[in-house]
């Protein structure tokens, strides 16, 4: 059964979130729109990819509704809702659950054996994609430089914390997703000599 029937997956994926986070977690759903908003502005080098990038920055966050907490860790926890629940495009599955180097996160959590056993690896331009999305996006929607992001993420956690801990490990896969991307924008970009 599909998921989305006469509707395009991004516009699934948006009414899906908003439902889940909008009135519980208004400063994630505030997130979650500024990093699907950056999702479709990446269409030009993305082409027909586009709606499911954008589907899947609606829904990366998801697993973090009150509802859905199930381990703690979000990129597991919604991936797994949107497969049991949804019976959602396994694409979108797969980016949830890896979205910005969570198989690091997954090892701080000793759930690394689940998440790579349930969900396999995305394509790496649709991984860094979404990747670069997550991490050039502020807490409140905002554009930010990936730099300040991960400043953001740091200060809010404090340094012991497993998700600084993580993010300290995923920072050289965030700043190569982000890199990539931006390379391929500029490509795109440059006008033909």
């Amino acid at each position: 059964m599909p998921i989305v029937g006469s509707v395009g997956q991004a516009e699934w994926a948006h009414d899906l979130a908003k439902g889940l986070l909008e009135t519980t977690l208004p400063r994630r759903w505030a997130h979650t729109q500024g990093v699907a908003a950056r999702a479709r502005s990446l269409a030009p080098i993305l082409g027909d990819e586009a709606d499911t990038l954008t589907a899947a920055a609606y829904l990366h966050d998801i697993g973090y509704a009150p509802g859905l907490v199930d381990t703690g860790f979000h990129p597991l926890d919604g991936a797994r809702y949107l497969r049991d629940v949804h019976q959602a495009d396994d694409t979108l599955c797969r980016l949830v659950a890896h979205h910005s180097c969570a198989v690091n996160e997954a090892r701080e959590r000793s759930l690394f054996e689940a998440l790579t056993a349930e969900f396999d690896e995305e394509r790496p331009e649709l991984v860094e994609a979404l990747t670069y999305c997550d991490m050039t996006t502020g807490p409140d929607g905002t554009h930010l430089d990936v730099t300040e992001r991960l400043a953001e993420i740091h200060s809010r956690y404090g340094p012991d914390h497993l998700v600084s801990r993580s993010i300290a490990t995923s920072t050289p896969c965030i700043l190569a997703a982000v890199k990539a991307v931006e390379s391929a924008l500029a490509t795109i970009t440059r006008p033909v000599p």
